[in-house]
């Protein structure tokens, strides 16, 4: 399998502060890869850093998308090379419909009927998001602004999409939802790398995990061998043998 994005020897400091410390991952085409751990541990600062959304002056090391290296580039550039990423709290435009969020999702595109065929697809992704066509944004559930997030986030025809804390705040029916459909988006050939803090939900779901502790990874394994793994499961499940 070849590798979409590569990460070697990451490091990034906020001021004098050292948040991650030597990070290396890679996500393989067509993979589904969780990155877990407690809060403050650096999951969100990696993720920022891969789409540009952190000032680069605090990174070093390299991260390469397809073989090229992203670490310097502008988040408008990095999202034109093929990354999307939603990030934590939604952050949908309240005031567009549920339409307009879609279409503006498309805003790099061009190809008008490719982005009526996409929006049929994200209808059939998230039915929610056809009824409430005409409504406006801030006016659906927490668990709704999600799905728009993740399908105004797909119209960019992404090669990786980039999911940041997907559950937080859902009610678990949602989270059931949301995650099926990450799954789907998977099958249907987008990579995906998420951050989520509902560690069981996480690895049941992706095919690897990253386990991040004070910004390191710790582990790194298939998810079905963290799952069986008595330390994930006495930290994160609370399972104790």
């Amino acid at each position: 399998m070849a590798s979409l994005l590569e990460i070697h020897d990451l490091h990034y400091y906020y001021g004098n502060i050292h948040v991650v410390k030597g990070v290396s991952l890679d996500v393989g085409e067509g993979e589904i890869v969780t990155l877990i751990g407690a809060n403050g541990a650096g999951k969100t600062t990696i993720m920022h850093t891969i789409s540009g959304l952190n000032d680069p002056r605090g990174a070093s090391g390299e991260i390469l998308f397809e073989g090229k290296p992203i670490l310097k580039v502008p988040g408008y550039n990095v999202s034109r090379m093929g990354l999307s990423q939603v990030v934590e709290g939604r952050h949908i435009f309240p005031d567009l419909t549920v339409e307009e969020n879609l279409i503006v999702g498309a805003y790099i595109r061009k190809d008008k009927a490719g982005i009526k065929k996409d929006m049929q697809s994200m209808y059939r992704l998230f039915p929610r998001l056809e009824e409430r066509l005409r409504q406006v944004g801030g006016t659906l559930s927490g668990g709704e602004q999600q799905m728009l997030a993740i399908a105004r986030a797909l119209m960019s025809k992404p090669k990786l999409l980039m999911l940041d804390e997907p559950s937080l705040g859902l009610a678990p029916l949602i989270i059931h939802e949301i995650f099926q459909a990450i799954r789907q988006i998977a099958r249907e050939g987008t990579t995906v790398l998420f951050v989520e803090q509902n560690t069981k939900v996480a690895l049941s779901t992706a095919s690897r995990g990253y386990v991040l502790r004070t910004g390191e990874i710790m582990l790194h394994d298939t998810c079905e061998a963290l799952l069986n793994n008595e330390e994930i499961q006495k930290i994160f499940l609370g399972i104790s043998h």
